[in-house]
């Protein structure tokens, strides 16, 4: 079976980039693996409020990341699979890959104005280096766009 990893926070890019994994794999029987990237604190603060900022963050992606797996499990019956890690975006990606070699396929949105974004951008000039494809989503797609292409 293959997974389509789609990357998860809370812009209507990552909305159209689940909209067509999820898609994809209802149609062939595949399943969806959604991964939330919290990014890693730029500042230091004592020791409890820190990690009391570092919980929050990690909340706030966990909400998004299973409030889009419960609208995918309400439309296609199955329950992705639901990973938040901290870090820098590009490297827990990378592992992620590393570590899951079912992922048939990187799924990413990109906007629909201006610079697609950082990991678009890494990711699009180091695909050959990749161990499974990458899809991007264009922003201005509508969601008939996403299903008939994902069909």
């Amino acid at each position: 079976m293959r997974v389509y990893l789609v990357i998860m926070d809370d812009t209507d890019e990552a909305r159209k980039a689940l909209r067509f994994a999820s898609r994809r794999a209802m149609a062939s029987g595949d399943s969806v693996h959604i991964l939330a990237l919290v990014p890693k604190q730029n500042f230091n603060a004592f020791g409890s409020v820190q990690a009391t900022i570092e919980q929050e963050a990690r909340d706030r992606t966990e909400v998004i990341a299973s409030s889009a797996a419960g609208n995918l499990f309400s439309e296609s019956g199955k329950m992705p699979t639901i990973s938040v890690k901290i870090g820098d975006g590009q490297a827990v990606i990378r592992e992620y890959l590393e570590e899951h070699p079912e992922v048939a396929a990187l799924v990413l949105g990109a906007a629909a104005e201006g610079s697609p974004g950082p990991l678009i951008s890494h990711f699009a000039n180091h695909s050959g280096s990749l161990p499974c494809p990458l899809y991007i989503v264009p922003g201005t797609f509508t969601n008939e766009q996403i299903d008939k292409l994902a069909a």
